[in-house]
C-alpha cells in the first residue's frame, strides 16, 4: 500500500519541480551570462521619450519674460546662491534625504524661463581653474599654425567678469507629513459560504514650505522676500477576493496607489515664488498680464525647458523652438541602431 500511495503523492512534487525548471529557463532567456553581439547581457525595459518638466506656473513664467521683451523692460543681472535643504528629514533606512538637494538648480531654471539676465555664482570651478591659468600665460584662443608654433595666449581684461545686482538665496523650511488622513477597510463574506471579498482605500496630505529672499549686491538689502508651501495628495486603493472552488483555494488581490511627485512639488513652489519676484523686477502689474497672452515678438529664446542665448545670429533658424517636443531627436529605429550611432 505504501508503495501505491507514493505514485499519487509524487505527482504533484514531480510537476512543481517541472514547472521551478520552466521558469528558470524563461529567466535564463531574458538575462545571458554572455555577452550578445550588441554588447549587453540584457536590454533594458523601458522606451519612455525624454519631456519637459514643466510646473502649472512654467507656462506663466514664459509669458512674463514676453512681456518684459514686449515692454523693454531690461533685467537686472541675477545670480542664485545656496537654496539648501533646512528640514532635516531624511530616510529611514539611511540612504539620503527625503527633498532634493537641487533646488539651487530649479531656482536657476525658473529664472531662465522667465528671461532674467543670468550670471554665474554656483559653482565657479571651471572659470576660477581657466583664470589661474590664464594668468600663468598657459591657455589660448587661437588655434595654433603647426605643432611647435607659439600662439599668443589669453589676455586678463580687467572688468571682464560681470557682475551681479541681485541674488537668490533661501532655502526648502517645512516638510510636513500627514496633515490629514481617511481611510476605509470592508470586507464581507457569508458563514455558509466560502466565498468572501474585502477592499480597502487610504487618503492623505502632506506640504513642502520654501522661504526664498532677493539680495541686493552691493549693500546686502534684503529687497524681496517670499514664503509658500503646497500640499501634496496620495492615495492607495486596493481589494481582494477568496474563494473555495473544487478543493482549490483562490486567494487573488489587486491594489493601485500614487503619490504626487514631492520633489515636482519643490520646483512649484519654487517657480511660484519665482514668478512673483520676477514680476516685481519687471514692473509687471499683475498676473493679468499673461491672460491670452502670446509671444508678442516670436521666434523667443524662452521656453517651458527654460532660456537661452543664441550663440550666434541664426534665432530664425536655430532649434530653440523645438526643445519641448517630445519625439524631436528620437530614432524611430530600435535601442540596438541607437546603440551603434545610427542617427
Amino acid at each position: 500500500m505504501t508503495a501505491a500511495l507514493a505514485g499519487p503523492f509524487r505527482r504533484p512534487k514531480v510537476k512543481a519541480v517541472a514547472l521551478m525548471t520552466a521558469c528558470a529557463v524563461a529567466l535564463g532567456g531574458c538575462v545571458s551570462p554572455v555577452a550578445g553581439p550588441s554588447g549587453r547581457y540584457a536590454a533594458p525595459i523601458g522606451n519612455a521619450p525624454v519631456i519637459a518638466n514643466p510646473t502649472p506656473y512654467s507656462r506663466a513664467l514664459v509669458c512674463l519674460g514676453e512681456y518684459a521683451r514686449a515692454n523693454h523692460r531690461i533685467s537686472p543681472r541675477i545670480a542664485v546662491g545656496r537654496i539648501s535643504d533646512y528640514t532635516g528629514k531624511e530616510e529611514a533606512d539611511g540612504s539620503g534625504r527625503k527633498l532634493t538637494q537641487g533646488a539651487s538648480l530649479m531656482a536657476i531654471s525658473a529664472l531662465a524661463k522667465s528671461g532674467a539676465n543670468l550670471v554665474e555664482r554656483y559653482d565657479t570651478s571651471v572659470s576660477e581653474l581657466e583664470l589661474k591659468y590664464a594668468n600663468n600665460k598657459l591657455i589660448t584662443d587661437g588655434a595654433p599654425a603647426g605643432p611647435n608654433a607659439p600662439t599668443d595666449y589669453r589676455k586678463i581684461m580687467a572688468g571682464q567678469v560681470a557682475g551681479s545686482d541681485f541674488f537668490l538665496v533661501g532655502g526648502i523650511t517645512e516638510l510636513n507629513f500627514n496633515i490629514r488622513s481617511s481611510g476605509l477597510d470592508a470586507s464581507a463574506g457569508n458563514t455558509a459560504s466560502t466565498k468572501s471579498a474585502q477592499g480597502s482605500g487610504q487618503l492623505y496630505v502632506m506640504n513642502v514650505g520654501l522661504d526664498l529672499r532677493l539680495v541686493d549686491t552691493r549693500t546686502l538689502q534684503v529687497v524681496d522676500v517670499e514664503s509658500y508651501q503646497k500640499q501634496i495628495v496620495g492615495r492607495q486603493v486596493g481589494i481582494g477576493l477568496f474563494d473555495v472552488l473544487d478543493g482549490h483555494v483562490f486567494n487573488v488581490s489587486a491594489g493601485e496607489g500614487g503619490l504626487e511627485p514631492i520633489q515636482l512639488g519643490v520646483r512649484a513652489v519654487i517657480e511660484r515664488a519665482v514668478l512673483e519676484m520676477m514680476a516685481n523686477l519687471y514692473g509687471a502689474p499683475g498676473p493679468d498680464i499673461c491672460l491670452d497672452h502670446g509671444d508678442p515678438l516670436g521666434g523667443g529664446t524662452l521656453g517651458i525647458t527654460g532660456g537661452y542665448t543664441p550663440a550666434y545670429n541664426n534665432l530664425d533658424r536655430n532649434n530653440g523652438h523645438t526643445r519641448a517636443e517630445t519625439s524631436r531627436w528620437e530614432h524611430p529605429g530600435s535601442a540596438d541602431d541607437a546603440d551603434r550611432g545610427r542617427y
